[in-house]
């Protein structure tokens, strides 16, 4: 009997057995026992412990006989089933003492020292609902919001890593005569029984994997490179024709790339990763391999996959390119630069450059790649020339991410630039960066009169004094890892300037 066979079926109602809920409860591990899994029933009205919690924090009072039985229980078990009544839009006080007091930080979950990150730690497994109520189905989920089911499956168990796959609701509950019941008891029987072909459907299999791969690609980075991309297309073409087929072709190449790239920068920062408790959306990985939703062979076969079908997608923008030489130089030197941020033996994120690697690539290169695949010369001046306040502006964002990584990246012996001048030098050095943009953008307009960047310094400008005086406020904390979301917010969103800013000049300027 495998572990994805051990169910664990919990009874709230406060009248226990004697109440309909215990026989739903019941009838559900039955049809659960049919089918051959390994059943426990935990009805919490035969429990003995307090549901208050008394002392400051919950971890400070002592767990009950019962409550350290019934921890054990859910730690056991793969798969939760929760049975309760819904009053008063959510779920009675019996039920939410017993999670105020098992769900103890450190076990169900873990807090960062900074207070702002949270890791559910019960990951893993899956839970379902089933829950009777007296106010229609329809006024409960679209009037009242279905207060009760989300603060179940998401700001507690979800909060917690486990995921709930099911809601069964039955009601109106005081309208119901025995042969409604008896259809109701049929039915969660049945919901048991249909554990035999897994706990999730085919469809939610499916989903999950989807999700999976959709969080593994991190496509919130993607943007950015379609906007420094079609920059570069733009400016080859002024006054012409955009090959259309050909530039979303190449976005594609882009595209393939920099998935394989991220599914080699989780394979080999694992060991950083599982170390980061100040991980988040802009740091730490996708944390597909750290949650197991994805195994390391997977996001191999990934990395390989995407890599390959991104070559064989530049060959088809090579046949179509009027520069295919420039366009392949280009391409295989963005692709060297991308996989070694992390690939072996190389792995320039280790060794201080990742940083600039990172800025190179997301600016000047894949600016030239959309440049010279529309037929631009490769040694112009005008990509290179855009590129320069462009990378200077990605390069603090990248640098302050590395603030969250700093000790998981010490001790994983992973020398980021963060890592080999202290955080508190990274501060200043991202703040001068940001400096060096805005005049790098205000010099060539007005200096050097480059059309494409009008305005640009006078937007970014304002933006760099809200992102510098954040940054200063952070300096001012102790230097250590911590999460800074909203700083990483404003640092990547001072990058959009330099690119809308240019592609909304160059979209003018290539109007008839």
């Amino acid at each position: 009997m495998t572990d994805l066979s051990r169910i664990l079926v919990i009874s709230a109602h406060p009248r226990g057995g004697r109440s309909f809920i215990g026989a739903l409860a019941a009838a559900y591990a039955a049809g659960a026992r049919r089918a051959g899994m390994a059943v426990e029933e935990l009805d919490l009205a035969a429990l003995s412990f307090d549901p208050h919690v008394r002392e400051p924090s919950p971890r400070m009072q002592a767990l009950e006989p019962d409550l350290e039985l019934a921890r054990a229980a859910i730690a056991r078990a793969s798969h939760l089933v929760f049975v309760y009544p819904t009053w008063w839009g959510t779920f009675p006080a019996l039920l939410k003492g017993f999670l105020d007091r098992v769900l103890l930080p450190g076990w169900a979950f873990e807090e960062t020292t900074s207070g702002t990150g949270y890791e559910g730690l019960l990951s893993g497994k899956t839970a379902e609902l089933i829950t009777t109520m007296d106010t229609p189905g329809l006024v409960y989920r679209f009037v009242y919001g279905a207060p009760g089911t989300r603060a179940m499956a998401r700001a507690t168990l979800g909060f917690c890593g486990i995921d709930v796959n099911r809601v069964t609701r039955f009601g109106v509950a005081k309208a119901a005569d025995a042969e409604r019941r008896a259809q109701w008891l049929a039915q969660v029987e049945a919901l048991g029984g249909s554990l035999a072909e897994g706990v999730l459907t085919p469809g939610q299999r499916f989903w999950r994997r989807v999700k999976a791969w959709l969080a593994a690609l991190r496509l919130h980075f993607y943007p950015m490179t379609l906007i420094s991309y079609a920059v570069g297309a733009l400016a080859a073409t002024q006054g012409g024709a955009l090959h259309h087929g050909l530039f979303w072709l190449g976005f594609l190449v882009l595209f393939l790339l920099e998935a394989a790239t991220v599914f080699s920068n989780d394979l080999h920062d694992y060991d950083s990763d599982r170390h980061n408790r100040f991980w988040g959306p802009f740091s730490g990985g996708s944390r597909a391999l750290i949650s197991g939703s994805i195994s390391r062979t997977g996001l191999a076969q990934g990395a390989w996959a995407t890599g390959g079908a991104s070559a064989l997608a530049l060959l088809g923008v090579l046949w179509l390119s009027p520069n295919a030489m420039a366009a392949a130089l280009v391409m295989v030197v963005t692709a060297g630069l991308a996989l070694a941020y992390t690939l072996p033996p190389v792995k320039l994120s280790h060794r201080g450059l990742g940083e600039i690697d990172v800025a190179v690539t997301h600016s000047i290169a894949v600016l030239l790649f959309g440049y010279v695949a529309q037929g631009g010369g490769l040694f112009d001046a005008a990509p290179w020339l855009l590129a320069l306040p462009l990378g200077l502006s990605v390069f603090p964002a990248i640098l302050l991410s590395g603030v969250p990584d700093h000790a998981a990246d010490r001790a994983a012996g992973k020398e980021t630039l963060v890592v080999k001048l202290g955080i508190g030098r990274s501060w200043g050095l991202a703040a001068l960066f940001v400096v060096l943009a805005v005049l790098a953008a205000l010099v060539l307009w007005l200096g050097a009169g480059l059309a494409a960047l009008r305005g640009l310094g006078l937007f970014a400008g304002v933006h760099a004094y809200f992102l510098i005086r954040q940054i200063w406020r952070e300096a001012q904390k102790p230097a250590a890892a911590r999460r800074i979301d909203g700083l990483m917010v404003l640092a990547l969103s001072f990058i959009l300037w330099f690119g809308l800013v240019p592609l909304l000049n160059l979209s003018w300027l290539s109007s008839p």
